[in-house]
C-alpha cells in the first residue's frame, strides 16, 4: 500500500517562513525593515512594482500566516481600478515621508502597477498619539490584513490605534507589495531635468544624505506626504484660525494592570454635555477643560482643551500676550 509522501521542505523555505513570522510581529522600524531585508536575501528577490515582486513572493511563502495574508491582499489587488496592476505600469512615484498618509499612498500607487520609492527622515517610529478611526478607514485596514499584523486592531469598545502602530501595519504592507522604502532620508528640494537631454535624465530629488542611491531614482509623480514640514515648494499655504483653542496631549506608561484595566475610556466629552463632570474637575484641581478624549491604547492617552486662563493659573502659560504664537512659545 502506498503512502503519501510529505512534502519536504527546504532549510531556505522553513527560515524564510520563520523571518516571515518575525517581521509580521515587529513592532519597531528597523525590527520591521531588517527582517523584511534579510528575507528578501533568503528568497533573491528584489523590491520592485507590484506585477513582478508580490507574485514571486507569494509563490516562495507557503506559510499559513503567509497564505491568510494572501488571500486577503488578492481580493484587494483584484479590484477592477488596478488593472490587475497594469493600470500605471510606467509610471515612477517617489514620495515624502513614512507616515500613516504616506504610506498609505504608496500603497495605492503600488497597487496601480507604478514603481513607488519612499524617503522617511526619521529613523524610527515614536508617535504615540491615538487616532479614532472612521468606520470607512476600519474597513480599508481590515481588507488590508491590519487584524492578522496587530491582534488587538479594533478590539476595545472604542475604535482607535496609535500613530506609531497604524505606521508599523502600513509599512508591512507597503513592503509586501514590493514599496521600495528608505529611513533616514531626508527631501532636500526637487532636481529639473538638465535642458540638455541627450543622457535623457528625468526629474530628480536633492536629498540629505546628499549621496544616498534615491537621489538618482528619477520619478514622474511626486507625493509630499511630510506633515507640517511642506518641503515642496510653489504650493500656497493658508492656515485658518477661529477662536482660540489651546489644545494638550498628553501620553502616560500603560503598565497594564488590572486596576488600568478597569478604568474606562472616554470617547469624547464637552462641557455643554456634561457640565458637573468639568466644574467637578475644575473644584478639585483648578483646572478648566472645555473638552477631554481619554484612549487605553499602549499608552494612556489624554486629548484636551484647556482654557487660558486655567493655563496662567497654573503657571504653564507665562504671560497672557494678545498674539497667539506668542503665548505658546
Amino acid at each position: 500500500m502506498d503512502h503519501p509522501r510529505k512534502a519536504v521542505v527546504s532549510p531556505d523555505s522553513a527560515l524564510a517562513a520563520d523571518v516571515f513570522d518575525q517581521f509580521c510581529s515587529a513592532n519597531t522600524l528597523k525590527t520591521i525593515l531588517g527582517h523584511f531585508r534579510h528575507l528578501c536575501d533568503i528568497l533573491h528577490i528584489k523590491p520592485t512594482n507590484f506585477p513582478h515582486f508580490y507574485p514571486k513572493l507569494k509563490a516562495k511563502l507557503r506559510s499559513w500566516k503567509a497564505q491568510a495574508l494572501w488571500n486577503k491582499f488578492d481580493k484587494r489587488a483584484a479590484h477592477k481600478c488596478y488593472n490587475r496592476g497594469k493600470a500605471c505600469p510606467n509610471t515612477r512615484v517617489l514620495v515624502i515621508g513614512g507616515g500613516p498618509c504616506g504610506m498609505r499612498s504608496a500603497i495605492e500607487a503600488q497597487l496601480l502597477g507604478a514603481k513607488v520609492v519612499v524617503v522617511e527622515k526619521r529613523d524610527r517610529m515614536s508617535r504615540n498619539n491615538v487616532l479614532h478611526l472612521w468606520p470607512f478607514v476600519i474597513q480599508d485596514l481590515r481588507a488590508l490584513g491590519a487584524k492578522k499584523f496587530f491582534g488587538k486592531f479594533c478590539a476595545g469598545s472604542i475604535d482607535h490605534i496609535s500613530i506609531r502602530q497604524l505606521q508599523c501595519i502600513l509599512l508591512k504592507v507597503a513592503l509586501i507589495f514590493g514599496v521600495e522604502i528608505h529611513e533616514g532620508v531626508g527631501f532636500e528640494s526637487l532636481l529639473e531635468p538638465p535642458e540638455d537631454q541627450s543622457e535623457r535624465i528625468g526629474w530628480r530629488a536633492i536629498t540629505s544624505p546628499p549621496d544616498h542611491p534615491v537621489s538618482q531614482y528619477e520619478f514622474d509623480v511626486l507625493i509630499g506626504a511630510d506633515g507640517r514640514r511642506n518641503t515642496l515648494e510653489g504650493f500656497k499655504r493658508k492656515e485658518f484660525r477661529g477662536k482660540l483653542a489651546i489644545a494638550i496631549t498628553a501620553n502616560f506608561i500603560n503598565r497594564k494592570t488590572e486596576a488600568e484595566a478597569r478604568v474606562e475610556e472616554i470617547s469624547g466629552v464637552a462641557f455643554i454635555f456634561n457640565q458637573k463632570f468639568f466644574k467637578d474637575l475644575y473644584e478639585k484641581t483648578g483646572i478648566d477643560l472645555e473638552n477631554i478624549v481619554y484612549y487605553k491604547d499602549e499608552t494612556h492617552y489624554f486629548v484636551m482643551t484647556a482654557k487660558k486662563h486655567s493655563l496662567i493659573d497654573k503657571g504653564v502659560i507665562l504671560h497672557d500676550w494678545g498674539d497667539t504664537a506668542r503665548l505658546l512659545s
